[in-house]
Formats: C-alpha cells, sequence, structure tokens
C-alpha cells in the first residue's frame, strides 16, 4: 500500500460537507482505488466520518465531496474484512476481489481516530496495524495457528542465519504466517539486527552467512509490507540492504551495487533544494527505484503481486516530489531564469534541461488533476518560450532533451502550443518559429535510422490533427491554427521534396534521404485526409503532386509506394478539382512508366498500382476512366492477367456512347424509374446498370457484352460464344477509330515517354511468346505494346477533350 500523497491546501473558508458541520482538517481525506494496471487512482478529496447507515445495516465509512458534498465513499465497515494502517496517515483494505481502497488523511490524529472506529466495529486492539488475515486460510491451518498465538524469531546471531532464512522461507506460502513473521520482525527492531550481522559477515569473508542474509532480505521484501519498508529504506539502512543484495548464492561473484550509488550515480542540484526532507525523499525514491529495477531479481509470475506495496511506495514518493517542488515557486523561478540566460555556460544548461525533462517524467505519474495543476505552472512559468530557446542553441544533447520535454506538453495539451505558436507568430519571423524550429530538427536529424526524425513527426501530426482540436463555439482553432501552419510552416516542411524533385529522378537517393522524404510524405498524406481545401490549395498552387511523383523513380522501393500512396489518397477523395488537376499535368504518366518499368515483377508495387486503377473502375470516375484510355490504353492493353484495364476500357465505352446517343441515354433513365416488361433489351441496360454501381467488381476471366446499337435476340444474350465474338469484332474496329481519330485530331499529344533499362526495354520489344507477365509466369505477351514500348504517347495522341458537366 502507499506512502502517504499529498492533499491539496484547505481553502481559508473550509466547506460544509452536505448535511454537517464544519469539520476540522482532521477528518480531511484523499479517497483512492486501485486500477487494474497496479496505479492508484484519485477519486477526490473530502471529509470522512463514521455512522450507523440504515441501508447498509451496520457502521459503515461515509466520504463526502469538500467541492460539492456529493458522496464520494460509502462503505461498511465489515467485520471479517482485513483493514491495513500504514504510515500513520493511510488507511487501505479489499471491498471485493480485485477492487482495494485507500484513505490518506491529511493529520495522523484523523486516521487514529477512524482507526479506532474500525477496530471498535471487529474488537480488534487499535494498536494493531492490520485487523484480520489476508486471506482465508483452511481450517487445519487457522486451528494450528490459533494455538500458538505469535510467532518466535530465533535470536539474531550469526551462527542462527541458516535457520532464519529457513523460517522465513516456510513462512511466505502462508499469508497467516506471513503476517505473524512480519509483526515479529517489526516489533523486535529484528531488520537493524540482521544488518549489524551483515557487517560482522563481511569483515570474516563468511560467504555462506551473506548468502543466508541475502535470502533473509529477498524474503522480508516479499512479506509486502510498507512498515518493514519504511524500516529498510531510511537513511541508516537502506545501503546495507542493498549490500545484503549483492551477495546472490546464484552467482559466481557479488554485484557492486552500492560502489555504483556510492561513487558511479551523482546526484546533481542543478538549482540549490532548501528543504532537507525534499532532498532525503528524492535520495530514498532514486535508491528504491534502483532496488526495484536493477538489485531484486525478476519476480516470478507467482511473486509478481507480493512486491506491489513496493511499487505503491515508489508512485507515492514521486507524487510528493512532484508536489514539493511545484509548490517552490523560488526553486521554478530561478530554473527558468538560468535556462533562458545567455550567459549560463552549456554545461550548467544541459544539467538544467535534463532536470527539467526528469521533472516531466515525474510528472506522468500524476492524477489527471494534479497533471493539469503540474502542466498549468510549467506553463505560467513560460517553459514553451524557453523550450524555443533552448532548440535554438547549438548543443545537440540540450536540443534532444528539449524536444522530449515538449513532446510532453504535446501529448498533454495540443491547444496550448498551438495557442502560443500562433500568437508569437505576430511578434517573430517564420525563421525562429517553435514549429519550424522542430521541423528543422527533424530535418537536421544525423541519426541513420531517424529516431528522432519519427517522434518529432508524430508530434507535429498531433499538432495538425483537427480530431484534438477544441471545437469551441465558434470553432476557430482548427481555421486559424491551420491557415497559421500552412502560411508560416508548410514551406519548411516541403522543402527538402522540392529541392530533391527538380529533375525527372531524385537528385539525392540515398537511405537516410529516402527514410526523410517518406516520413514528409506520410505527413502530407495525413493532411490530404484531414485538411481538405487547406492542403488542396497547396497542392494545386506549388504543384506537389508532380514533384511527389518524381519520387516513383527512386531506387528505394519505399519511397515510391509512399508517392504511390499519396497519389492514392487524392484519388480517393474522387474530388474533380484534383482529377481536373492530375489530367492536365499527365500525372498518370509516372505510374504507368514505374508499372512497364516494374516488368515481369509480381510485387507490392505492382499489386498497389492495380489496386488504383481498379478504384477508378470500380468507383466509375469518368473523368480519369477516360483520361487513362485516351492517353495510355496502348501501353495497358496487353495486361491481361487481371481484367481491370480492359473493365477500364468497357467503362470508358459505355460512357462514350451515352455522349454520342443521348436519346438511348434519356430511354435508360426511363427504364431505370419504371418497370416494363423483362425482354433482351431490359435485360441489356440492366446488364449495363451493375457495371455502373458503387459495388461492382468484375471477376478475372469473366466475359461481358458490351453495348452495341444491333439488336440482340435471347440466344445472342445468353450465348457466351456470342458474347466473346462480338467483343472481339467491336475491339478490332474500335482499333481501326481510333488510329483515324488519332491521325485527324491534331491534338497536342502528353509527354509520355517511357524509358527502360536496356535489359528491360529489350525483353519488353521482345515478340517471342516467352516474355513474362506479373503473376503469370511463362504467359505470352509483355506489360507494354509489343510493338513500340519506347514511344507510345506519339502514336496515341490525346483523342478528345475532357468531358465537361
Amino acid at each position: 500500500a502507499p506512502a502517504c500523497p499529498l492533499l491539496p491546501p484547505q481553502s481559508s473558508q473550509g466547506r460544509l460537507p452536505a448535511g454537517g458541520t464544519m469539520t476540522d482538517t482532521r477528518r480531511r481525506v484523499k479517497v483512492y482505488t486501485l486500477n487494474e494496471d497496479r496505479q492508484w487512482d484519485d477519486r477526490g478529496t473530502g471529509h470522512v466520518s463514521s455512522c450507523y447507515v440504515e441501508r447498509l445495516k451496520g457502521m459503515s465509512l461515509l466520504v463526502r465531496a469538500e467541492s460539492d458534498g456529493s458522496l464520494l465513499l460509502e462503505s461498511k465497515i465489515n467485520p471479517n474484512t482485513a483493514y491495513q494502517k500504514q504510515q500513520d496517515t493511510l488507511i487501505v483494505w479489499s471491498e471485493a476481489e480485485n477492487y482495494d481502497l485507500a484513505l490518506s488523511f491529511q493529520e495522523k490524529a484523523g486516521c487514529d481516530e477512524i482507526w479506532e472506529k474500525i477496530c471498535q466495529v471487529q474488537g480488534k486492539d487499535p494498536s494493531v496495524d492490520i485487523t484480520q488475515d489476508l486471506v482465508d486460510e483452511s481450517e487445519e491451518e487457522r486451528f494450528d495457528d490459533m494455538s500458538s498465538p505469535g510467532l518466535e524469531l530465533p535470536s539474531c546471531e550469526l551462527s542462527r542465519l541458516e535457520e532464519i532464512a529457513e523460517l522465513v522461507a516456510s513462512s511466505l506460502p502462508s499469508p497467516l504466517r506471513r503476517e505473524k513473521l512480519a509483526l515479529a520482525l517489526e516489533n523486535e527492531g529484528y531488520i537493524k539486527k540482521l544488518l549489524e550481522i551483515f557487517h560482522v559477515c563481511e569483515d570474516l569473508e563468511n560467504v555462506e552467512g551473506l548468502h543466508h542474509l541475502y535470502e533473509i532480505i529477498k524474503g522480508i521484501f516479499l512479506l509486502n509490507r510498507t512498515a518493514l519498508f519504511e524500516v529498510m529504506f531510511s537513511e541508516e539502512c537502506i545501503m546495507d540492504v542493498i549490500g545484503c543484495l549483492e551477495y546472490d548464492p546464484s552467482l559466481s561473484q557479488s554485484r557492486k551495487h552500492r560502489e555504483f550509488l556510492t561513487k558511479t550515480a551523482k546526484f546533481k542540484e542543478v538549482i540549490p533544494i532548501s528543504d532537507p526532507e525534499l532532498k532525503q525523499k528524492i535520495h530514498q525514491t532514486y535508491r528504491v527505484q534502483y532496488i526495484q529495477d536493477m538489485v531484486l531479481p525478476t519476480p516470478s509470475v507467482f511473486e509478481e503481486n507480493m512486491l506491489s506495496t513496493l511499487h505503491s511506495f515508489i508512485f507515492f514518493n514521486k507524487v510528493e516530489i512532484v508536489g514539493m517542488l511545484q509548490e517552490d515557486e523560488k526553486f521554478l523561478t530561478d530554473l527558468f531564469a538560468q535556462l533562458t540566460d545567455e550567459a549560463t555556460d552549456e554545461e550548467k544548461r544541459q544539467e538544467l534541461v535534463n532536470f527539467l525533462k526528469e521533472f516531466c517524467a515525474f510528472s506522468q505519474t500524476l492524477q489527471p488533476q494534479n497533471r493539469d495543476a503540474f502542466f498549468k505552472t510549467l506553463s505560467n512559468m513560460g517553459i514553451l518560450p524557453a523550450l524555443e530557446v533552448i532548440l535554438g542553441m547549438d548543443d545537440a544533447q540540450v536540443r534532444s532533451a528539449a524536444t522530449d520535454i515538449f513532446s510532453y506538453l504535446v501529448e498533454y495539451n495540443p491547444s496550448m502550443v498551438r495557442e502560443f505558436v500562433m500568437q508569437e507568430a505576430q511578434q517573430n519571423d517564420d525563421d525562429i518559429l517553435l514549429i519550424n524550429l522542430i521541423i528543422e530538427h527533424m530535418i537536421c536529424d544525423t541519426d541513420p535510422e531517424l529516431g528522432g526524425a519519427v517522434l518529432l513527426m508524430g508530434l507535429l501530426r498531433t499538432l495538425v490533427d483537427p480530431e484534438n482540436m477544441l471545437a469551441t463555439a465558434n470553432k476557430t482553432e482548427k481555421t486559424e491554427f491551420l491557415g497559421f501552419f500552412y502560411k508560416h510552416c508548410m514551406h519548411v516542411l516541403t522543402a527538402p521534396l522540392l529541392a530533391n524533385t527538380t529533375e525527372d529522378k531524385p537528385s539525392k537517393d540515398d537511405f537516410q534521404t529516402a527514410q526523410l522524404l517518406a516520413l514528409i510524405l506520410e505527413l502530407l498524406t495525413f493532411c490530404v485526409e484531414h485538411h481538405t481545401y487547406h492542403i488542396k490549395n497547396y497542392i494545386i498552387n506549388k504543384d506537389i503532386l508532380r514533384r511527389v511523383l518524381v519520387l516513383m523513380a527512386s531506387k528505394h522501393a519505399f519511397l515510391a509506394l509512399c508517392a504511390l500512396r499519396f497519389k492514392r489518397k487524392i484519388i480517393g477523395l474522387k474530388d474533380e478539382f484534383y482529377n481536373r488537376y492530375i489530367m492536365k499535368s499527365f500525372l498518370f504518366e509516372p505510374v504507368v512508366k514505374a508499372f512497364l518499368n516494374n516488368g515481369s515483377r509480381y510485387n507490392l508495387m505492382n499489386s498497389a498500382i492495380i489496386e488504383m486503377f481498379e478504384f477508378i473502375r470500380v468507383e466509375d470516375i469518368k473523368s480519369l476512366t477516360a483520361h487513362v484510355i485516351e492517353n495510355y490504353w496502348k501501353a495497358l492493353e496487353d495486361v491481361d492477367y487481371v481484367q481491370t484495364f480492359k473493365g477500364l476500357k468497357l467503362r470508358f465505352e459505355q460512357q462514350r456512347e451515352r455522349q454520342d446517343n443521348p436519346k438511348l441515354d434519356s430511354m435508360r433513365s426511363i427504364l431505370r424509374n419504371h418497370r416494363y416488361r423483362r425482354d433482351a433489351r431490359t435485360l441489356e441496360d440492366e446488364e449495363e446498370m451493375w457495371f455502373n454501381t458503387d459495388e461492382d467488381d468484375m471477376e478475372d476471366g469473366e466475359a461481358v457484352v458490351p453495348p452495341s446499337d444491333k439488336p440482340k435476340n435471347d440466344e445472342d444474350i445468353m450465348d457466351p460464344i456470342s458474347k466473346f465474338m462480338e467483343r472481339k469484332k467491336l475491339k478490332e474496329s474500335e482499333e481501326k477509330e481510333v488510329l483515324l481519330k488519332t491521325n485527324l485530331s491534331g491534338r497536342q499529344s502528353p509527354s509520355f515517354k517511357l524509358s527502360f533499362s536496356s535489359g528491360t526495354k529489350s525483353n519488353l520489344t521482345s515478340q517471342s511468346s516467352a516474355s513474362n507477365l506479373p503473376g503469370s509466369p511463362g504467359s505470352p505477351g509483355s506489360p507494354g505494346s509489343p510493338g513500340s514500348p519506347g514511344s507510345v504517347s506519339k502514336s496515341t495522341s490525346q483523342m478528345a477533350a475532357i468531358t465537361t458537366k
């Protein structure tokens, strides 16, 4: 169970609990419950009383909130419940299985008063620290133990260490014996006597005795008693306890824990701490944490819960340390003054930043309302302007620690950070804005794996995420902050991308640059999904998509896929502004080029590109369908291991037929809205409608009837051979028509120049039936047009203007 947590100071007026009189501070308590993670949750502060509750048919503990008098706790004092009193101001018990409660009193007198009431109900002497056995035992054990009211400890002598170790080990499995052993150790001052023998054993180099002491002290830890911990962790005993734990019998030689703690680990008092109690608490917490993490062996499954009190001891110590430092205004004022003072030398500043980082890390143990107060205090002290100063310095270690502090602030309250950066934008240049400093550190991360950059990208994503922006009455935060970000920060974020894509392929294509560009693309993709018109204006005005698609030529597949994912996210929006931009700049060219260059490999690039075209087909995005078929059909028509491209062509033909014959289109709309007898024509119309629905998805190899003006009878419609033949004829006539229109149109052709490596080119231009297709080894044909893969666009000019509504 925990050390006593801090209580907030009582207001000057005090508060009246509902239905009661003015309550003094003796009865003032905090209510805690233990959550599933074995952490104590603060349920509120109030005043405790004990009285008979008719509904519960017994004496009960009541806690009413000091804020509004509401009932925080109503718990009947059960005669069989085990209540524990710890550290003079804490009462802990289990209300039901896996539901632990704790009352933390502001004053010892109040705790004693309530403890007497509990003991009175249970018929116990108030001098005990526990009222019942923690776990029910068998009747036989209970009978045996009742016959011996106390546990006789052997006299604390060197010659009897083995006997003591055996007694401790035999007591651990039985909760009642464990309890009696703990009481005996407390009452007789036994631990201090054991530590005196430890010094004797070390002086005599008595290894056997030291091994017994290790087992004894480890066993005492597993008794899970706060009263024993307070003795063991006291200033005079803790180093000897650590010394005992150095002599693990399972190790060939002893560990040097004390040497590390006294010589290697140094306590740096960056700002003098005047309070001796606080200083002692900091030392104690560090050493106990060291015992938990480094000295004690990893507990087995059966021992894990036996160290819950140790976890609680550390947890509440940290709560106290943060509270005491937070209340010391002079300490924090000096800290921030020295942090931002240009005269502070680098070593001192590094120590100050590391202290602040550790201070923020400690705050993570606080309950939500206490953490609110903590970060408000730091904000009032000017932590964000201080971070801005620190991030602008040359020292990499200092900047790294400042980044960690910034991450705590962003995770806690991104709105606070956004408000600060928008205010400073009115006074400072873009170069020294906090967010731009963060972006620059991300871009300039020297770590080959970009560990720091990944962390900073996550923070930027949190800051630009509309989901965590406050929905105020006028909902201005999203509008204001995104407007600010795109005006002052976006150009800094995209600078490496634009600098690296001035040519047809990336100017720098090393692994670290590729990783950084992939991170930037990940954030831009997130923006496309969540920022609507801000990112749309930016992409179209700055021609960002064209620059991103240059990265499709990267030798790093992950970067090329990131670029493809960015385009896929844009197409997924089905926004005609984006579609017109893509068509105007012929931005399918790099994708088709990458598809053909991928050759016969069946890999993620191949699948991702096909999926993008399949999405256009299934969703029936008419403008993009027409654009792809008119400009890139010759390059894609031989891909027959999937039906995607032939399905796109069919969509295009249906679309053009409607444009050429508007009367037929209006007739179809009538047929859709009225029910007629199902004749051959109706069936054909329904089949076409099936192709136009959102859910349509043509199975591989399925024969499809293209629309035709020639009437069909039932036999034609139902005969798959006829379907196939008609489709073949239509295809041949269509190709002639396309060639004729191409020669006559005289329209500007897209700059679609396919370039391949010599090996790939020879493979694609080969007429041999041995050339492979992705996903279908050994099948005839090639992904490109067998006749002229080198310069497809010259023979297939753009056929028609984009259809406008």
